[in-house]
């Protein structure tokens, strides 16, 4: 089984990766939900129903402080570069249907090393949500080999639309499949394991679901499955979407058992939410403080596991917090890349490999600053978080670059390590502490470059779609 890939195992006893001298580089599955709450996974409440999910977290580790950003793009740009999306600018807003812009080719992406690193098969199936304009942004330009899915996010789950126009395709082209999106995008990576197991190359495959994110669209008969007396029409719909996603993540790990027992123990699955879950579902979030669209724990610490049974052993919980941008250094360590390539020298990473806590050999990682940013409604009304050993703050109000701490600014000072639903403010008694975090958050405030998203609305007027979103007629390079 991918025995070719010996000699590039040679050197990992030398970096002290987790993957020994005589063993093949793993697959990489990655499944990404959207919108997915704290509480909306059946190993943490019996809200909702996600037996695959349940099965997956038990199998492997539980992340149990695993963090994202507090909205879609960003994430998905920090999780394919291993950096704070802010360093190129994606880190305001997400990329609405109207925006002109994407993830910067500049940046090396998790797809692009991997196929510098022996990955023959790089497929992406679901929601890319990282740029659809130009020619240069799309998955087939960013170092995937396959891509079915769609460019916006927000897409009819039915029509498959978005703005009027549907939006599903494979590879290039405008694809006329139709069905569930859930279900679709399960096929498509259901049938590229087929093909790619059985090659001698490891395979890499990214997963990102559009579920349960709105429209909340679900099949009837899961609907019916969910509805209770006293229980919202939309809920019931939401918990459907989410049995969907997890049955799908379950055709996904069938595919994997299946490719055999030698391949599926060597094949590294991991799970986690782009952001917290929205806030209109009460239950979403619980115990979190927050949802979607906030730097408080609600919004960026979200449901997560990992599994990899041929080198870190399972049924476990890790509680060192990590998080997306950790995920490229992490899988790159695994597959043999040695930890300081040229392009790393060239835009280090943000994350660091966290393989040896994973792996069980490490307890507890580097302290660090963990920095969150969200600015989508526009210069007045950000939201900034630092997190430190000891700490948390959460400032809510304009640029920080502008004046630092205003009056028009909400700061909230938290002991997280005894407070971890962020339930006690203590930046009254702590006026040192929010002075020292917050020169730390003006610092990454000003990592932003000129010309970053511009906030959500900008551009929307008088906007219109192009047919079946072929990104073939924009005519851009």
């Amino acid at each position: 089984m991918k025995n070719c890939f010996l000699t590039l195992c040679l050197g990992l006893l030398i970096a002290g990766n987790t993957v020994s001298a005589a063993a093949p580089p793993p697959n990489v599955v990655i499944l990404l939900a959207d919108d997915l709450g704290w509480n909306a996974v059946g190993y943490h409440s019996d809200w909702a129903r996600t037996p695959n999910l349940d099965r997956l977290a038990g199998e492997g580790i539980e992340l149990d402080r695993f963090y994202v950003a507090p909205m879609c793009s960003p994430t998905r740009a920090g999780l394919l570069t291993g950096r704070y999306p802010i360093r190129f600018g994606l880190a305001r807003a997400v990329i609405p249907p109207y925006r002109d812009y994407g993830l910067p080719t500049a940046q090396r992406t998790l797809a692009e090393a991997l196929a510098d690193a022996g990955y023959t098969h790089r497929g992406i199936f679901g929601k890319w949500h990282l740029g659809h304009h130009r020619l240069d942004w799309h998955p087939l330009r960013q170092g995937f080999t396959a891509f079915e899915g769609h460019y916006n996010g927000a897409i009819d789950y039915f029509s498959l639309q978005r703005e009027g126009q549907r939006d599903w395709h494979e590879g290039l082209e405008p694809s006329q499949r139709s069905g569930y999106a859930t279900d679709l995008i399960a096929d498509a990576a259901v049938e590229f394991i087929r093909q790619a197991a059985p090659e001698e190359a490891p395979y890499f495959c990214y997963v990102p679901f559009n579920a349960p994110h709105s429209p909340f669209q679900a099949k009837p008969e899961a609907i019916a499955r969910h509805t209770r007396p006293g229980r919202p029409q939309r809920e019931a719909t939401y918990l459907a979407m989410i049995e969907s996603m997890d049955e799908a993540i379950g055709r996904i790990l069938a595919a994997i058992e299946a490719s055999g027992k030698a391949e599926a123990e060597n094949t590294q699955v991991w799970f986690f939410s782009d952001n917290g879950g929205v806030g209109r579902f009460e239950r979403n979030n619980r115990p979190l403080r927050g949802s979607k669209l906030t730097t408080f724990e609600g919004g960026i610490r979200v449901p997560a596991c990992v599994r990899w049974p041929r080198a870190w052993p399972g049924g476990r919980t890790v509680r060192q917090p990590m998080g997306y941008i950790d995920v490229m250094p992490t899988i790159l360590a695994s597959a043999g890349v040695p930890p300081q390539s040229a392009e790393e020298r060239v835009r280090p990473f943000d994350g660091i490999d966290v393989s040896d806590v994973l792996s069980g050999r490490g307890q507890t990682l580097p302290p660090r600053p963990w920095f969150s940013y969200h600015g989508q409604p526009g210069p007045e009304k950000e939201t900034m978080a630092i997190t430190t050993p000891n700490w948390k703050l959460v400032v809510i109000g304009p640029d920080l670059r502008r004046a630092g701490i205003t009056d028009r600014h909400r700061v909230h000072l938290f002991r997280l390590g005894e407070d971890p639903n962020e339930q006690s403010d203590v930046a009254a008694e702590h006026p040192e502490v929010v002075q020292t975090l917050v020169a730390k958050l003006k610092t990454h405030r000003e990592l932003q470059p000129a010309g970053g998203v511009p906030p959500y609305n900008v551009g929307k007027a008088n906007f219109q779609p192009w047919p079946n979103w072929d990104i073939r007629a924009t005519a851009k390079e």
